[in-house]
């Protein structure tokens, strides 16, 4: 039985190459024609340590991501849309304080 493609696949949206950005690649192990753009600043980092990526925190206290691709891989589209609702209600929970 063959597997259905997600409803985004092949949809432009979903999809940003920068190729004259200065960092382009900015993140190792993605092929660079797969490489996606849209997620440059990563809608998960909000979600802290539940954002299911590579980070550290830097002695300041920070939430590093440099070493997480997760974000620029073509195929992770839906993996970072589908998070949306997560989002939408910490950004609720922050209202309502």
């Amino acid at each position: 039985m063959q597997q259905e493609k997600p409803r985004w696949e092949g949809k432009h949206y979903a999809f940003f190459q920068n190729r004259e950005c200065e960092y382009f690649p900015c993140h190792a192990g993605v092929p660079e024609e797969d490489f996606n753009c849209l997620f440059c600043y990563c809608p998960l980092y909000a979600l802290g340590e539940n954002c299911g990526g590579r980070f550290r925190y830097s002695e300041k206290g920070r939430k590093v991501c440099t070493d997480c691709p997760i974000p620029h891989f073509r195929e992770n589209y839906g993996r970072i849309t589908g998070r949306y609702a997560e989002l939408a209600a910490l950004a609720a929970r922050k209202e309502n304080h």
